[in-house]
């Protein structure tokens, strides 16, 4: 018989235990995947909030010890780490708590991941790419426990880590089934006190996913209908957040967006991160920041194969106008959340396009995108990003 039915592997995520004030239950979490010796690892401004110590007294009141790693720069690279490995090993640690945003959940996968390696394995081997995974020895990556502080990544329900090399500046996406957090932790309190422009970007990095998610021609229903709701609750929550951010309600949503864009870009991503990433790699900016930035010109970008999706998307999520309306939805959130109008105002260059043309090509999130991403169409996009 006949029929045009794909063959795809799907996977959704490991044990999420949700709730305010769940933090406390972080010692009885790493005991109970078989940590006694975690090393926490976070990033360098969270490193000194009252949020960390607070994890660390939780860790060490039951006897699981109070080492940190925060050597984690924004844009994590493989000498953070080798750095991150070196602690790890000489502390005789048995495992890893993720702990905060995207870059500490990211390298704190890696150093997971590649602390019990063979030398001769590079983390570049370890690339999305294919099988390459098998490369790896999944039994010697260390169990992970993650704890995101904010909503917007949703590394914390993944099974990579992005990884920038310092050499070539480009980002890496580096893959095992065995990165899955064994627990997440997601406690929304831990969200309030981010910094304003730290809930607008991240929380625009959880839209980013959800929408490209959706709009990518792969099949994947499951994904699908995830993105739709993740859309509608980042578009009912994050003005809230921002506004308001002691709005636990409305903190604990995006929380729970941020999760669910994650699983859904199972399905694919596209052109706002394939650009995203090597402007990121190139001008250390801020990774959410940089897809409100050019999420707009994307949506031009793909209309002719993505607006009646769209207009679906608007009506669920309450909108007006078709792929009309939704855009200028877009361009409200932005106005409201202050993100930088385009490219030039976060310090990108015109000499440099051809450069990150070439990069944005490279990247694997270019082959999600509903229209064909081209040298030519790719640089066109970026002037108009300009």
């Amino acid at each position: 018989m006949s029929h045009d039915v794909p063959n795809r592997n799907w996977s959704y995520p490991t044990a999420i235990k949700f709730g305010v004030g769940r933090i406390k239950e972080l010692a009885d979490h790493a005991a109970s995947v078989g940590l006694k010796k975690p090393l926490l690892v976070t990033d360098k401004a969270l490193a000194a909030l009252p949020i960390t110590a607070q994890a660390l007294d939780i860790l060490d009141k039951a006897g699981l010890g109070r080492a940190v790693f925060s050597e984690v720069d924004p844009n994590p690279n493989e000498k953070n780490m080798a750095d991150g490995i070196a602690v790890y090993k000489a502390g005789g640690h048995d495992g890893v708590i993720c702990f905060g945003g995207g870059s500490a959940l990211d390298l704190g996968k890696m150093i997971a991941l590649m602390a019990g390696q063979k030398p001769k394995l590079s983390v570049w081997d370890l690339e999305d790419v294919d099988d390459w995974y098998t490369r790896a020895d999944g039994d010697a990556i260390a169990p992970i426990i993650a704890v995101p502080t904010t909503a917007g990544t949703g590394s914390e329900v993944g099974r990579a880590g992005v990884l920038t090399n310092s050499e070539t500046h480009k980002k890496k996406i580096i893959f095992h089934p065995n990165l899955m957090p064994k627990v997440t932790l997601c406690d929304p309190a831990l969200t309030v006190g981010m910094p304003k422009f730290i809930t607008a970007g991240t929380g625009m990095d959880a839209l980013a996913h959800c929408l490209e998610a959706y709009c990518s021609p792969f099949y994947h229903p499951m994904s699908q209908g995830i993105a739709l709701e993740g859309m509608r609750l980042v578009f009912e929550n994050l003005p809230k957040a921002y506004a308001k951010p002691d709005d636990l309600q409305a903190r604990a949503h995006m929380m729970s967006a941020a999760a669910m864009g994650a699983v859904a870009f199972q399905k694919g991503l596209g052109a706002i991160h394939s650009l995203s990433h090597p402007i990121g790699a190139v001008y250390g900016t801020h990774h959410g920041t940089t897809n409100a930035v050019v999420m707009p010109m994307v949506l031009d970008f793909n209309r002719k194969a993505i607006k009646d999706r769209l207009a679906a998307a608007a009506a669920y999520c309450g909108i007006k106008g078709g792929f009309k309306g939704f855009r200028a939805r877009i361009m409200d959130l932005r106005e409201e959340l202050s993100i930088p109008e385009n490219l030039t105002k976060l310090g990108v260059k015109n000499p440099d396009l051809d450069m990150l043309t070439a990069m944005a090509l490279e990247d694997p999130s270019c082959g999600g995108n509903p229209i064909k991403m081209t040298k030519r169409n790719t640089r066109a996009l970026f002037e108009a990003c300009l």
